[in-house]
């Protein structure tokens, strides 16, 4: 093989030979890494420099360097998966900033965070009052959590007690103008009834970017020519609209009318149609 092919190759096969050693460390993001493990692959990096410049003629001591240093991580998550002690030995353990609404002012030192910075981690948190948070934990990582203050805590369904439809992924059906035929059959649908959505938006097929189905098979597109403007789909808040004004209209007839019966048969659907409503919020509500 000639000299200059051998050269051009040789950085080639050492970047493969790295992408190996990398997947066989896992899907761990390096940002994410420890410190031992963030200096194992910096050795490994400087071993395949030295080796793919021809800095080191004899190969087989560095190919045998990158096999163990390629095997450590892999043996070390290992042992951390059997042993706590081992896992926080490598990774580090959890430290505790702020406890019951009160900053650890000596675990700040022992992590050497100074109260300024406790602040911008809480305000990256969407914690901007300190009296909003009743617990913060600095992750081995370095990543900052924060437990807000149960009074502070966004209002949520479950919170109010209020039943919801579970949410699939959604499913892109139109790409660049092409309709994918995959997620467009997983939903369970076809090019006619896709065609006919489009129709009803007045868009043609050709000016949808991107196109994407909902958990409620509702049909959302971004077109290429944002100038156009669609229509908003609002059939469910009319549906919950005139449910309402039923349900206001049964209770106003059941109060001017003399009759008990009368008064009974209005009241009684009233409450019947409102036990409806409440099935039906999760679903019309969105």
């Amino acid at each position: 093989m000639p000299t200059q092919v051998f050269i051009l190759l040789r950085p080639f096969w050492f970047f493969l030979l790295v992408v190996i050693l990398v997947r066989l460390g896992g899907k761990k993001h390096p940002a994410k890494a420890s410190p031992l493990i963030f200096v194992n692959y910096a050795i490994i990096a400087v071993v395949v420099s030295l080796m793919a410049t021809g800095l080191v003629v004899d190969l087989r001591p560095g190919l045998v360097a990158l096999a163990v240093f390629g095997l450590i991580p892999v043996l070390l998550d290992h042992l951390a998966l059997r042993s706590k002690a081992v896992h926080d030995l490598l990774y580090g353990k959890a430290t505790v900033l702020v406890k019951q609404g009160k900053i650890m002012e000596e675990n700040l030192k022992q992590v050497r965070l100074s109260g300024e910075e406790l602040l911008a981690g809480l305000r990256l948190k969407n914690a901007f009052a300190l009296s909003d948070v009743e617990f913060a934990v600095l992750e081995p990582a370095g990543d900052l959590n924060v437990l807000l203050k149960s009074d502070r805590l966004p209002v949520t369904p479950y919170s109010l007690e209020w039943k919801v439809t579970p949410r699939t992924e959604p499913q892109t059906v139109i790409l660049d103008g092409n309709i994918l035929n995959d997620p467009l059959a997983e939903a369970g649908l076809n090019h006619n009834w896709l065609h006919t959505q489009l129709s009803a938006m007045g868009v043609a097929l050709d000016n949808v970017f991107i196109g994407q189905l909902d958990s409620a098979g509702e049909l959302y597109v971004d077109l290429f020519d944002d100038a156009v403007q669609l229509p908003k789909n609002n059939v469910r808040e009319l549906l919950w609209a005139e449910l309402e004004k039923a349900v206001a209209d049964l209770e106003k007839f059941a109060l001017e009318t003399g009759d008990g019966e009368t008064k009974k048969m209005f009241a009684g659907n009233a409450r019947r149609l409102r036990t409806l409503m409440d099935k039906l919020r999760s679903y019309l509500l969105r």
